[in-house]
């Protein structure tokens, strides 16, 4: 009887591991590699060209990856438009005149629908070319998992509530990433996607008028474009590195260090707690920066990742099928 329970035991935790491991055991670098063998060529030179139009568009196209994921998984919600059925995420408050690129993307699947018709997802196109943004703006690059299926619906609500806002604090930030499987390092790291992109107003005025935790003169610098009045310059931008805004380095970590951090959240990092020290290692070392950050982009790309039947792969990636 022993020997059978155990037995039992054994079967019990396999299935259990395996259960586990499903929403991310269908993922994998090659998923493509017959059925659209040209796919990553195809989506690297799309990137290239609108960063090259534009730099900016590298940091807008990473930051709709982090905003998908974090809002029920890596699926393509975000690039749902409203429908009669559901309200999506495109108005949510951490996205409404503040995600862009969704022309980029459109031009992404229509490239690769031109090589492969039906075979790819905007949920890993939206993977791809998040990593493609970072490598051509002289970041680390990394394997990308692939077999992603996309959503059929969206939820304004869900992205309301899921997307941490740049007033959270520190311990806002390490448990909302924790509840997604990524750890406060993780955290941390995933952060450094801030050396590159830009701010509006709105979102920092608070921080340079009313924060100690701040350099003068880097205060002074940004008030200049930011009045304090809200409602006056709201939509204007600032760098979130002033150094190399257009460059995937370390800088941003080294601003936190001098406290040039410009949103509330990214101060936060590096304030006496219990992420300091790695924001100081990320400062001293850009290689562990660049490891780091793309296992933790790895991870993140895991988050509940619709496989097998589940889903559909869109046609057009701002609407259902």
């Amino acid at each position: 009887m022993a020997s059978s329970s155990s037995f039992l035991a054994i079967v019990s935790l396999a299935f259990l591991v395996l259960f586990m491991g499903s929403s991310t055991a269908q993922l994998s670098t090659n998923f493509y590699s017959t059925s659209c063998p040209n796919l990553l060529t195809t989506v690297k030179s799309v990137v290239q060209s609108a960063i090259s139009n534009e730099a900016r568009m590298g940091a807008s196209l990473l930051r709709l990856f982090f905003h998908d994921c974090f809002v029920n998984g890596c699926d393509g919600s975000i690039l749902l438009d409203d429908t009669s059925s559901f309200t999506g995420e495109k108005r949510a408050a951490p996205n409404f005149n503040s995600v862009r690129g969704f022309d980029v993307v459109d031009n992404i699947k229509s490239a690769v629908e031109k090589a492969c018709p039906g075979v790819v997802s905007c949920a890993d196109l939206l993977a791809i070319a998040s990593r493609d943004s970072v490598v051509t703006l002289g970041g680390p690059n990394w394997n990308v998992k692939l077999g992603r299926r996309d959503a059929r619906t969206a939820s304004q609500g869900a992205a309301n509530n899921s997307i941490p806002p740049p007033t959270s604090n520190l311990n806002a930030l390490i448990s909302r990433f924790n509840a997604l499987g990524l750890s406060t390092r993780d955290m941390v790291a995933l952060s450094g996607s801030h050396t590159i992109g830009q701010a509006r107003c709105t979102n920092f005025r608070a921080r340079i008028y009313n924060e100690t935790n701040i350099d003068a003169s880097f205060a002074q610098t940004r008030q200049g474009n930011c009045p304090r009045t809200t409602g006056s310059g709201d939509n204007n931008l600032a760098p979130l590195d002033l150094q190399t805004p257009t460059a995937f380095d370390n800088n941003y970590y080294k601003n936190l260090v001098n406290r040039r951090g410009l949103l509330h959240s990214d101060q936060q990092l590096f304030n006496g707690g219990s992420t300091d020290s790695i924001v100081r290692t990320y400062s001293n070392g850009q290689s562990t920066f660049n490891s780091d950050f793309a296992a933790a982009m790895i991870k993140m790309g895991d988050i509940s990742p619709l496989t097998g039947s589940n889903g559909e792969i869109r046609k057009n990636c701002r609407k259902i099928n």
